[in-house]
């Protein structure tokens, strides 16, 4: 079973009808379900539920909460995870390169998951492949 990291863009992208990127994120999301391991961390979560909360409502955050967070692996991001993360934003040194971009690398090259399901060209910057 392939490895596929999930990014707040994406989760967003399948949550609003309105999104640009709506048809081709819901798409993948069901070719995904059930045939790839979708992975993410804690910081993903916590951006995501802010971002769905304070565009979309309660009413979306309950519907993240009850049918896609039981989908997912999670990884709980370390001391150390986030360390190495603010040094790589700070060595970095761009405004548009965020402590939850880093992390989720770090998540990605740790757990050796090449395919990120996001919207986000960061991702590809590092060598990652996107879906879709």
């Amino acid at each position: 079973m392939s490895m596929v990291f999930v990014d707040t863009s994406g989760f967003y992208a399948v949550l609003d009808r309105d999104d640009g990127n709506h048809v081709p994120a819901k798409a993948a999301w069901e070719r995904m379900v059930g045939e790839a391991r979708l992975l993410t961390n804690n910081y993903v979560l916590v951006e995501t539920a802010a971002l769905v909360q304070h565009r979309l409502g309660m009413a979306a955050v309950q519907a993240f909460t009850s049918d896609v967070l039981p989908l997912l692996d999670v990884e709980w991001v370390s001391m150390q995870r986030h360390q190495a993360a603010w040094e790589a934003v700070l060595a970095a040194g761009r405004r548009d390169l965020s402590l939850v971009d880093c992390v989720s690398f770090g998540t990605m090259r740790e757990y050796g998951a090449r395919q990120a399901f996001c919207f986000d060209r960061h991702f590809a910057e590092q060598g990652f492949d996107i879906v879709p």
